[in-house]
């Protein structure tokens, strides 16, 4: 496994001694975890700003957010976007479906 080295604020070492104490853990791992929830939500929240200003699709955003579609959907819920879904879209949905 690759070794990444990076300069921490005091604040956010003395956060992250408490986040690794509370989990159990090593800070090696605790900073593993937070890295892996970190670029999950980044990654969500551009799927998110580009799936509503329309400028990818659904299927898109899903793999730009790096979910399934279905798990896509329930984040569009939870987020209260607006779906950017048109008639061609859910042809070809129909069509790709047909073919499975």
């Amino acid at each position: 496994m690759p070794s990444i080295s990076a300069r921490i604020p005091d604040d956010e070492r003395e956060e992250l001694e408490q986040v690794a104490e509370l989990l159990g853990e090593d800070r090696s791992t605790t900073i593993r975890k937070a890295l892996d929830e970190g670029l999950t939500q980044i990654r969500v929240r551009i799927a998110a700003e580009r799936y509503q200003s329309g400028e990818i699709s659904v299927n898109q955003a899903a793999r730009v957010a790096g979910v399934p579609l279905a798990e896509w959907l329930e984040i569009c819920r939870e987020r209260n976007l607006t779906t950017q879904l048109k008639p061609d879209d859910l042809e070809q949905d129909a069509d790709a479906a047909l073919d499975l």
